[in-house]
């Protein structure tokens, strides 16, 4: 268990940084939807670096090896990343995609990059104010498992007694980050879907070829996202049924196989889908799919390249800036890109 944890966590961590890296560099393709999808990775490489290595912990060892600190830490950081993922599939289910398809003339008003960083700035401000009582809750607390007549100690967030508030923090949850931006986003999509139908229908059957393009462009874009939300309802689910069980049967400890195994897959699900969204994103665009490609191909390219045997490879740079017509992003960085890519063509 603990090696599916490593492997979702390296591939999720070389997915989201190069998917960071790519939209950073990348002036070409730096717009509304992108710069929402780079909060995005960065909200998952925070999980996967602190909560996923803790959650593998449990396997390998019977004790909570993170002290209290640890225990309100952690919890606070996994609450804060699922806010900013749910939370940014929905601002860009309502700007980039409703905007951008059923009122274009009004996506005129907020392109500038510093009021897409300020509304991603403003979903990890939220979330992490949402977060807070986890913080303030969660606790190391003693449970008895009634079967053995055995005691453990782990992180919880809330005590064993009473039934009242894990009940209504397990709903809370379960509503504020899973039901309501679902429905929210669904609410959208409706609108987009009429509004690409009305589109579609309208044109003729030899009609402009540039609108055709239009239409066709905004419904992979529409269908992008809801790849993304489709990923994100599919693998939360399970975690947040498995929390909303165990908060109506809080005073027992399910001790048995079944639940065992449904808590492990449903951990995993969750984890892996802070993983699936660079390569879900490979798939779905070609304009990305190539960006991705040279940026790992330069990583790799910048390490070869700093070894002693490649002592020249600063050499050989202006002549090709002056000389060939390559788009923004491949000449953002001046020491290694351009030289990766001309040695990938």
């Amino acid at each position: 268990i603990a090696s599916v944890y490593g492997a979702i966590s390296v591939l999720g961590l070389i997915g989201n940084i190069t998917l960071i890296r790519t939209f950073c560099s990348a002036k070409s393709i730096r717009n509304v939807p992108n710069l929402f999808m780079s909060s995005l990775a960065l909200g998952d490489v925070l999980l996967l670096v602190t909560c996923a290595p803790v959650d593998a912990s449990r396997y390998l060892s019977d004790e909570w090896l993170f002290g209290r600190v640890g225990c309100k830490v952690i919890p606070f950081i996994q609450l804060t990343s699922v806010g900013v993922s749910v939370f940014t599939l929905t601002a860009l289910s309502a700007d980039s995609r409703y905007r951008a398809i059923v009122k274009p003339l009004d996506l005129q008003k907020s392109t500038t990059t510093a009021s897409i960083v300020l509304r991603a700035a403003f979903i990890w401000v939220f979330s992490l104010i949402l977060a807070i009582p986890e913080a303030v809750y969660s606790d190391l607390h003693a449970f008895n498992v009634t079967s053995t007549n055995e005691s453990f100690v782990t992180c919880a967030p809330y005590p064993h007694a009473g039934k009242l508030h894990p009940q209504i923090h397990s709903m809370a949850s379960f509503l504020i980050f899973y039901v309501i931006p679902l429905l929210v986003i669904s609410v959208y999509y409706t609108f987009i879907a009429r509004s690409l139908f009305k589109s579609a229908s309208s044109l003729p059957m030899e009609g402009n070829v540039h609108a055709r393009r239009q239409v066709e462009s905004r419904k992979r874009l529409a269908k992008t996202v809801l790849v993304f939300v489709g990923l994100f309802a599919v693998c939360w689910l399970p975690s947040h049924v498995i929390y909303l069980y165990r908060s109506y049967h809080y005073s027992q400890v399910d001790t048995s196989l079944g639940h065992f195994v449904f808590s492990i897959v449903a951990r995993i699900l969750a984890f892996t889908n802070s993983c699936m969204n660079p390569f879900a994103l490979y798939l779905l665009s070609k304009s990305f799919k190539k960006q991705f490609n040279q940026q790992l191909c330069c990583c790799c390219h910048v390490t070869f390249k700093h070894s002693p045997q490649s002592p020249t490879h600063y050499n050989t740079r202006m002549t090709s800036v002056h000389s060939t017509h390559h788009s923004v992003a491949s000449l953002t960085m001046i020491n290694g890109r351009q030289l990766c890519q001309e040695d990938y063509v």
